[in-house]
């Protein structure tokens, strides 16, 4: 019996992005169900009644919550192509360490510059963007990669968050290869995947929900 594999997500989300990649690398068929956020359907509810968030992978029925969960979930049960994690027991420690830094560090100083108002609040938001992204890049050093030679899941985790650069060096009145260009150089680098480029949503239309999010919340 063939597995039966669907996704609930939004387009425009970095955690579903992740999902998506991890799908796409190990080849899995799957049906994607595009979730309204701001008005969450039945579905979406049941099956991630904790966190009431996107994405829920639901593989034969059973939901599965938490996108890096869900990428190792992939990589633990589709082990046979493209591994996203290492097999040595320390690397592999340490890719999740550094994926849960982007998780609740990138993450958090990102919401803080598109969600913010200019002055005191906006210049604390863009130093800790920028000192959250010199640890990212002494992590990277000069690897192509954060794991090494290939894409993996580190920068699966990362990747993302490009699509909302724009929006965010935008609001944050500021240029992000100009005070990371490491970073910048890594995206461009990992663009070159067909798989993460046909990914990754278009900035200007990212930029224009973050519009419309800073509007909903009073902030313009």
């Amino acid at each position: 019996m063939a597995d039966e594999v669907v996704l609930l997500d939004f387009w425009a989300s970095m955690f579903g992005m992740r999902v998506r990649i991890a799908l796409a690398e190990k080849g899995i068929k799957y049906e994607y169900k595009e979730q309204d956020v701001f008005n969450k359907g039945p579905q979406l509810l049941q099956t991630n009644p904790i966190h009431e968030k996107v994405p829920v992978l639901i593989h034969n029925g059973k939901p599965v919550c938490e996108s890096l969960i869900i990428v190792q979930y992939i990589d633990e049960v589709w082990k046979d192509k493209s591994p996203l994690l290492p097999s040595d027991p320390y690397q592999r420690a340490h890719a999740k360490f550094w994926a849960d830094f982007v998780d609740k560090k990138v993450y958090e100083v990102s919401k803080r510059l598109w969600t913010s108002t200019k002055g005191e609040e906006r210049e604390a938001a863009k130093k800790d963007y920028f000192e959250t992204f010199k640890i990212l890049e002494g992590e990277l050093g000069d690897k192509p990669y954060f794991g090494g030679e290939t894409f993996g899941f580190v920068d699966l985790s990362l990747i993302p968050f490009y699509s909302w650069f724009y929006a965010i060096e935008t609001f944050g009145e500021f240029n992000i290869e100009a005070e990371c260009p490491k970073n910048i150089a890594w995206a461009k680098s990992c663009l070159h995947k067909e798989i993460v480029a046909k990914t990754l949503q278009d900035e200007k239309k990212v930029y224009e929900l973050v519009g419309q999010l800073r509007k909903l919340q009073g902030l313009e």
